[in-house]
C-alpha cells in the first residue's frame, strides 16, 4: 500500500488514480469527523473538505503530512459552517454538539455504554471534543493534531488531559447502572477507541 505522502506526489504529478486513493481512504474518517457534531447530513461540509484539499494540495511542502494537513482543512470548515448563524468563534467558549445540534447525524450498532459515551461527548467543548475524537478514533499524535489545529504541543497535551476529565464528568451526569458507569470510566480510552467502529454515516 502506497504511503499517504506516495499518493499525494503521485497525484500532483498528474496520476489521477493516487488521487482518487486518497480521497477513498479519507472519505469515511472525514465523514466521521463531522457526523457526531452536527443534527444534519454532512455530505455538503465533507464535499467542501475535499475541494478545499484538491484547490490546496500543491501548497503542503511536506508530504507526509498530509493527514494533519486534510483534517486542518476540516476544522475550519466546520468553523466556518458554525460561525454562519452565530458569527461566535469555535474556541474560548463552552458551547458544545448537544447546543449546537439536536442529534448526531450518526447510523448506530451501539451498545448501550457506547451511546451513553457518544452523548457525553456531545456534552463537553466542541474544541475539547474535537481533540479527543482525533485522538481517539484517528489515532493521531499530539504532533499530528497539533500540526492540524495550529496549536503549540503543550496546549494539546493539556486540553487532551481536559477533555478526558470533562468527559468523565458528563458521564457523571447521564443516568446509567453503577456498574455500567464503573466499567465505562474504569475502561474509558478502550470504549473511547471503539466508537470509531460504530459511527456511521446515514445512508439516504
Amino acid at each position: 500500500m502506497r504511503s499517504d505522502a506516495e499518493l499525494l506526489e503521485g497525484w500532483r504529478g498528474g496520476d489521477k488514480q493516487a488521487g482518487s486513493e486518497l480521497f477513498e481512504r479519507y472519505f469515511e474518517p472525514v465523514s466521521r469527523f463531522f457526523v457526531n457534531k452536527l443534527s444534519e447530513d454532512p455530505d455538503d461540509l465533507v464535499q467542501e473538505t475535499f475541494m478545499a484539499c484538491l484547490r490546496g494540495r500543491d501548497r503542503l511542502r511536506d508530504p507526509s503530512r498530509f493527514r494533519s494537513y486534510l483534517f486542518g482543512i476540516a476544522c475550519n470548515v466546520l468553523r466556518a459552517h458554525l460561525r454562519r448563524p452565530t458569527d461566535a468563534p469555535l474556541h474560548d467558549d463552552d458551547r458544545c454538539a448537544l447546543d449546537l445540534s439536536p442529534g448526531p447525524s450518526t447510523a448506530l450498532h451501539a451498545r448501550e455504554g457506547e451511546r451513553l459515551l457518544l452523548d457525553a461527548l456531545r456534552r463537553i467543548p466542541l474544541e475539547l471534543q474535537i481533540l479527543l475524537e482525533l485522538h481517539y478514533w484517528e489515532s493521531m499524535t499530539t504532533d499530528e493534531i497539533a500540526d492540524a489545529l495550529g496549536l503549540p504541543r503543550g496546549t494539546v497535551r493539556g486540553r487532551l488531559q481536559r477533555g478526558r476529565a470533562r468527559l468523565m464528568d458528563a458521564l457523571e451526569e447521564l443516568p446509567m447502572p453503577k456498574a455500567l458507569h464503573a466499567t465505562l470510566t474504569r475502561e474509558l480510552d478502550a470504549w473511547a477507541t471503539g466508537l470509531r467502529a460504530v459511527v456511521v454515516h446515514r445512508e439516504g
